[in-house]
């Protein structure tokens, strides 16, 4: 049986966050990264920092990340994911509640990051950091540091991240269902990549539905629309592979999923910036 404290659904609102701030186990995660989708505007681009009263950095663009990698924060192996998880004073009996200062962009990939090393007991904040301070609650200008490191396992899940070949496998594969979360013009290959040297389109059978369509402004849609949204894309037995411009926005639309009711969920890890290289890997732009 769930215990207590198991979160109900990978999303809580602002008020469940101010109520529960100062519960012993509870450690908010800021997971912000510079929005490089059109529309989505960070709050903290420019002027003072603002945080979450306690919230702890995690860096997965620059920190949290495979080290080396000519593709962007990409998932980092086992060893090196506890090591930074445990340096937040992450416990394994922690929760967790990740935010960003754009609403809800890219505090999904960090909620994915903890889910596929086996920690369940994390949450998305709904609306995040501009819905927290919208509700008129109190804010830092400073990062709170671990008062000690955390005794968090990693252990990898079934499910998770893969990689372009567990892809190219699911292409012609009834079993699984690519669903990009790049704009209509990107996905058939008429606006260009904001990254240097990409192909245009997308891979063969994928299907599109662009990160945006899973938010109003803030907030993630509710459940009953994103079912719909979901309903003539893939089908509950199926294996729904997202994938995007590098691995952040598919994870808006893993997270849209699940909280449709999806149960089987894989991220592309290297996405578009990986598959659009100049290379063998089909495209196409229908």
């Amino acid at each position: 049986m769930p215990s207590k404290s198991d979160f109900p659904t990978p999303l809580v609102d602002v008020q469940w966050l101010s109520e529960h701030l100062s519960d012993p186990d509870l450690i908010v995660l800021d997971a912000s990264v510079p929005p490089v989708v059109p529309g989505f505007i960070a709050l903290n681009a420019e002027g003072p920092l603002k945080v979450i009263p306690g919230a702890r950095r995690m860096d997965y663009d620059k920190e949290i990340c495979l080290p080396d990698s000519s593709l962007p924060h990409m998932m980092p192996g086992q060893a090196l994911f506890e090591e930074k998880i445990r340096e937040l004073g992450v416990n394994n009996g922690s929760r967790l509640v990740v935010y960003d200062d754009t609403g809800v962009y890219a505090s999904p990939r960090g909620w994915w990051m903890l889910r596929a090393m086996g920690h369940q007991q994390v949450a998305v904040l709904d609306g995040g950091l501009p819905a927290w301070i919208a509700a008129g609650l109190s804010i830092d200008s400073e990062y709170s540091s671990a008062p000690d490191s955390g005794d968090f396992n990693a252990q990898p899940a079934d499910y998770g991240f893969c990689d372009f070949e567990t892809v190219l496998q699911a292409l012609d594969n009834p079993d699984y269902q690519i669903v990009d979360a790049r704009s209509n013009g990107r996905f058939h290959g008429i606006d260009p990549e904001p990254r240097p040297n990409l192909r245009g389109g997308h891979m063969p059978s994928a299907r599109n539905l662009p990160c945006k369509a899973v938010v109003n402004d803030w907030y993630m849609k509710p459940p009953e629309e994103l079912r719909m949204l979901f309903y003539d894309l893939v089908s509950p037995e199926q294996t729904l592979v997202t994938s995007c411009g590098s691995g952040l926005t598919a994870c808006m639309l893993t997270l849209a999923a699940t909280l449709a009711g999806h149960k089987r969920c894989q991220v592309y890890d290297g996405s578009w910036a990986e598959w659009g290289m100049p290379s063998k890997l089909p495209v196409t732009t229908e």
